[in-house]
């Protein structure tokens, strides 16, 4: 086929799909007419509403002068009863969470009548309630929502049996709170779409060559006379060979660790086998070093991260499996920043430069990179490609040949079996007819029938049955249930035995479902869960958006940073495994940890070189739950200074479920005084006197102050630091005493977190919350709020318990709706 001919029909093929009508889309018109005739207009019910506002708020929050910015006088009583979406459903469900808190109107205004105040808040929220839920009802609680990039990688990767890099083609994803599957702040455009096309290209390209390709292996195999690359009297950044030994030692210049004969000249996974010891260790710890690798050049200067270990006197193997680029070598080297470092003049290093200067080294003795293929055998990837089909690839012509006498029915099957499984639900003759079309073209007119199948493959990899989610208003399909499921534990499609219940009609009964999430949850796709759920939830995708700053935080490096973050990602997984109690993601007396990151934290524990272990910290009350982890700690810093404010919205936001609105307009953001002449507490007390700040800042600070203990890196410290000249030096004392907004006082941040610990109730609704808008792709509306208090209530015998929470959740209303 002619480079003009496959473009007219990739051509065809998008624009037949665009234009076939997409089931949620479809459904959302109709229902909304449906809506809009079934729904009354107002009769007054909310009359006495807005008598009540009148004689309790208006005159404090009148017109756009109001205190706090709040105008209320926008409010009117047919808002809540009209033919369409509510209007300023945010602002009447703010007027009832903060009369409802007592927080409005103020102690100083006087009493409100109880009565009034009980039937304002069971007649509005019952007018919202009704409202929002005939919404929900009529045009569904989520728009379409699309396959996140993480989601269309994993999804392209089971349907051609790959395993590859696939999200990093498609362009950055918006996150709203944290989370990157929100329909609402989704967006599609010919410009998304090119570059999904470009993925779906990229797939079918990496499973054509894979049986293109004959050889299974790629191996690099380097001893250690061949992982050096320097002689006497040459200068580069390679090891030099000691005593039979390739060595690094510790040291600054950047790209001092490269190794040359390590790259690779084709992308893929590769299978790392390391032989090293540690050489000049000052004490018997072991010297914790690095993998990374990257082009190791100036002029092209990114790294990504492979991992780290520990290498000891004694020489140990150390495995690791990592996505090489092409031409992108290794790097290895001592890591440890609170290390001596040798001092090299200019930018190469000599042989025998490092040794003379009595610093620690890394000595490499065996160095194995082998090609893997995670994604499946080659056996695997044919049948991901033709199924069935009798397929044959001639080396001589350098083709793929069908040898069938009934092309274009054989080729249809096969499409019906592929698009069932890209569509993730049963297919019609419908349904199929644009890309059936498509193959009967390209049979007529004698095109290359595995051209023509690889065309039909981008069609349907470009119809929105692919990119979304096909969701009608009501209660799911069984086969909507299985993919909600599957993509909120382990990220894509459904698996066959998920597929095969929906296919049963069985999840329609809540025990299967709970089944089925059991069986998922103890599987080996539990840690993609813990992964993307922690990423986004917990902003471990921020991990590295910040830079701690080395005057400050001597004894930081990537080794700690990604330590933090193993560290949070095995605690949630044990706590989900073991189904420990809710209140454990606040506070608990063990965590995991490497000899890295307890010599950061000064925990003294008897743990293995390169092992983590779940270790008790008991005897240190300051470390305990998600909030003292050092990942947690950092994402929530800038890197040089920490805010009250910042962490504190982040806490009650993310952990404890304390709902902060938006500030005004009007208030600037506090910055703090990098001199450290004046504490933040000393700045915030002033903010905190303007009115319009006072309420919400009576939530945010007590865990923005509890935490100040806990600086930028996730460090305990008693003092502040204080800038002078280019150093720094002991500034004030760090004072985390505060008090709750109800009035409860704290002296210290244990005293803070037992309290916020002990209100395992809020604590688990959030968890169910943050899991219900992870699954769902929405937000939290006023109609879910009942669903969350049914999911705590089934799991309030037990503790609140975080398997439990799941199970009520999956089995929910809401996760089981549109």
């Amino acid at each position: 086929m002619t480079a003009t001919r496959r473009y007219a029909t990739t051509t065809f093929a998008i624009l037949a799909v665009i234009v076939t009508s997409h089931p949620p889309l479809q459904h959302a018109t109709a229902a909304e007419a449906a809506h809009k005739k079934q729904t009354q207009p107002t009769d007054g019910r909310n009359r006495h509403a807005m008598t009540f506002l009148q004689q309790n708020c208006l005159d404090c929050h009148d017109g756009s002068e109001g205190e706090g910015g709040f105008d209320l006088n926008r409010l009117q009583p047919d808002d809540l009863t009209g033919s369409s979406a509510p209007k300023n459903l945010a602002t009447w469900v703010r007027v009832i969470d903060r009369i409802a808190d007592g927080e409005m109107p103020p102690s100083e205004y006087g009493e409100v009548d109880t009565d009034q105040k009980t039937r304002f808040l069971k007649t509005t929220s019952k007018s919202i309630d009704n409202l929002v839920s005939s919404h929900h009802q009529s045009l569904g609680r989520v728009l379409s929502r699309r396959l996140t990039n993480q989601q269309l990688e994993r999804t392209l990767g089971d349907l051609f049996a790959i395993a590859a890099p696939l999200s990093q083609l498609m362009p950055d994803e918006q996150r709203t709170d944290g989370f990157r599957n929100i329909a609402d702040a989704q967006s599609m455009s010919h410009y998304h779409l090119e570059d999904h096309l470009r993925v779906v290209d990229a797939a079918l390209d990496l499973a054509f060559a894979r049986l293109r390709d004959n050889q299974d292996e790629t191996v690099i195999d380097l001893p250690a006379e061949r992982i050096a690359n320097k002689r006497p009297g040459q200068r580069n950044r390679d090891p030099e060979l000691r005593q039979g030994a390739a060595v690094i030692w510790s040291g600054g210049v950047s790209f001092y660790g490269r190794i040359s004969r390590s790259t690779v000249d084709k992308p893929g996974w590769y299978r790392i086998t390391l032989d090293a010891s540690s050489l000049k260790m000052p004490d018997d710890r072991g010297l914790w070093c690095s993998i990374r690798s990257g082009k190791c050049v100036s002029n092209a200067p990114l790294m990504h991260w492979v991992g780290a270990f520990e290498a000891t006197e004694s020489p140990k193997t150390f495995t690791f499996t990592a996505w090489i680029e092409e031409d992108h070598m290794l790097e290895i080297r001592p890591a440890d920043v609170t290390l001596k470092k040798a001092s090299f003049k200019g930018g190469q290093i000599g042989f025998g430069e490092g040794e003379p200067q009595n610093v620690p080294g890394v000595a490499m003795h065996a160095l194995t990179i082998e090609r893997i293929y995670p994604g499946g055998d080659r056996a695997a990837v044919k049948h991901a490609l033709f199924g069935d089909l009798d397929v044959r690839y001639d080396r001589k012509s350098k083709r793929f040949e069908l040898r069938s006498d009934t092309p274009a029915e054989d080729l249809k099957k096969r499409l019906h079996d592929f698009a069932a499984a890209a569509f993730r639900s049963p297919v019609t003759p419908e349904v199929l007819q644009p890309y059936t079309r498509l193959i009967d073209r390209g049979i007529k007119d004698n095109d290359d029938p595995i051209d023509v199948l690889r065309q039909a493959y981008r069609a349907v990899l470009c119809s929105p049955r692919f990119i979304y989610f096909t969701e009608a208003p009501g209660r799911l399909s069984d086969h909507a249930v299985a993919n909600r499921l599957s993509y909120m534990l382990t990220g894509k499609a459904p698996d066959t035995e998920l597929r095969g219940a929906a296919d049963a009609g069985r999840l329609s009964d809540p025990a299967e479902i709970v089944a089925q999430t059991r069986r998922l949850l103890d599987s080996q796709t539990l840690q993609y869960f813990i992964n993307d759920f922690s990423d986004q939830w917990l902003d471990l995708a921020d991990i590295d958006f910040t830079e701690p700053d080395r005057r400050m935080h001597r004894d930081f490096d990537l080794v700690v940073q990604n330590a933090m973050v193993g560290e949070t990602r095995r605690y949630l997984e044990t706590l989900i495994v073991e189904n420990q109690p809710a209140r454990m993601l606040v506070d608990s007396d063990f965590t995991w940890l490497n000899n890295r990151l307890a010599r950061y934290y000064d925990i003294q524990a008897d743990i293995a070189p390169s092992q983590w272990k779940r270790v008790s910290i008991a005897d240190h009350p300051f470390r305990g739950g998600l909030m003292t982890h050092g990942s947690i700690l950092k994402v929530t810093a800038n890197g040089s200074n920490t805010s009250p404010v910042v962490r504190g919205v982040w806490i009650c936001d993310r952990l404890l479920g304390i709902p902060i609105p938006d500030p005004p307009a009007n208030v600037p953001a506090i910055e703090p005084d990098v001199r450290g002449a004046t504490t933040v507490r000393q700045i915030l007390e002033k903010h905190r006197s303007q009115t319009e700040c006072a309420s919400c800042h009576a939530k945010i600070d007590p865990p923005g102050f509890a935490l100040e203990h806990f600086d930028a890196a996730g460090k305990w410290r008693d003092h502040y630091l204080t800038r002078k000249g280019k150093s720094y030096k002991k500034g004030p004392p760090v004072d985390s005493a505060y008090r709750l907004a109800d009035g409860r006082e704290f002296d210290s941040f244990v005293a803070f977190r037992n309290l916020a610990a002990d209100d395992d109730h809020r604590i688990a609704r959030n968890f169910a919350a943050q899991l219900l808008i992870y699954a769902t792709g929405h937000e939290i509306t006023f109609a879910d709020r009942k669903t969350l208090d049914q999911i705590v209530s089934l799991t309030t015998a037990d503790g609140y318990r975080l398997r439990s929470l799941i199970e009520a959740v999956v089995t929910s209303h809401t996760f089981l709706t549109k």
